[in-house]
């Protein structure tokens, strides 16, 4: 995935010291980082460059959500909402919420019925014991992002 990036992880890290965060919030390359851990792993600095990725998403979905493409704030939002509802994605919401959001409904619908027959696909969600937990993690979260 680093050949199809902009911007390549050290350069991410270099504008930041240089207090360039506005460039980055823009840069489509933040949004392409699939968050494999392969430059955290990598780092002979013992840095953390995909925490860094992840928190310019953040800041970028919360400062500057125009920015953010269209199909990419859909399926965060989808996934993160499967998470708080049910502890765990459940794959047919997350795919029926993100096609909502993301405006293409009826795109992959040609693959449901085969993933249903090998048990690819639940229709209904399971939730973990520790459901109560995620929940307050996801109201803590909340309530430090209004401060």
């Amino acid at each position: 995935m680093a050949s199809e990036m902009d911007l390549k992880t050290h350069e991410i890290i270099r504008l930041l010291q240089l207090d360039m965060s506005e460039r980055l919030i823009s840069a489509e390359s933040i949004w392409m980082c699939l968050t494999c851990e392969t430059c955290t792993t990598r780092c002979p600095n013992e840095f953390d460059p995909a925490a860094v990725i992840d928190a310019l998403r953040e800041i970028a979905l919360r400062q500057s959500p125009a920015v953010v493409p269209q199909k990419i704030a859909a399926f965060h939002s989808a996934f993160l909402d499967q998470i708080r509802t049910h502890g765990r994605v459940f794959e047919f919401g997350l795919v029926a919420s993100y096609k909502l959001r993301g405006g293409a409904l009826f795109a992959d619908v040609g693959s449901v019925p085969a993933m249903l027959i090998r048990g690819k696909l639940a229709l209904a969600p399971r939730r973990i014991d520790g459901i109560k937990e995620v929940r307050k993690i996801f109201a803590r979260c909340t309530t430090e992002k209004a401060r």
